[in-house]
């Protein structure tokens, strides 16, 4: 229940430690470093890509150089919302609570939101005054994390 970011301690990658590319920038070896070492050591397949709207921007302009605009063309764009890499198609995910130095690489089969024990959804009626009728609709849920190391988090980037 303490979050994604703070429950992954395996496959953290930071620029220039270890052996890992020390542009400040995120670049597309630096993603594509990160998912293989990933998938060589846990087995898993990376298969979505969540970033704050910064790095959704960096991973944008991993495609400017290639692209095209035709003069019968009436839109331009400049998106990025599936990146397809040696090691895994992933959809890339826009998420405001991600922090906006962070990229989080995430394999969806291994992960899930469940029910905290008894807490489903449920309807429970209140009181009722004369015809109208009220209640609540009460649950709590959590998010599970399995294998912790068939994710990973490329954090320490620059925002500015």
């Amino acid at each position: 229940m303490r979050g994604i970011i703070p429950a992954l301690a395996t496959n953290i990658f930071k620029p220039g430690v270890s052996s890992f590319p020390a542009d400040a920038d995120l670049t597309e070896a630096q993603l594509n470093l990160a998912m293989r070492m990933i998938w060589e050591q846990a087995s898993s397949r990376i298969d979505t890509i969540v970033v704050n709207g910064y790095q959704k921007r960096r991973i944008n302009s991993f495609i400017t150089s290639n692209r095209t605009y035709g003069p019968a063309d009436s839109s331009y764009r400049d998106l990025v919302s599936v990146y397809e890499s040696d090691f895994g198609v992933c959809r890339v995910l826009l998420c405001r609570s991600v922090p906006a130095d962070t990229v989080l690489l995430l394999d969806s089969s291994r992960v899930d939101v469940l029910p905290l024990a008894g807490r489903n959804f449920y309807y429970k009626p209140l009181a009722s005054t004369g015809d109208y009728e009220s209640g609540e609709v009460i649950g709590e849920y959590t998010l599970e994390l399995r294998n912790e190391n068939a994710h990973g988090v490329i954090s320490s980037l620059d925002v500015s």
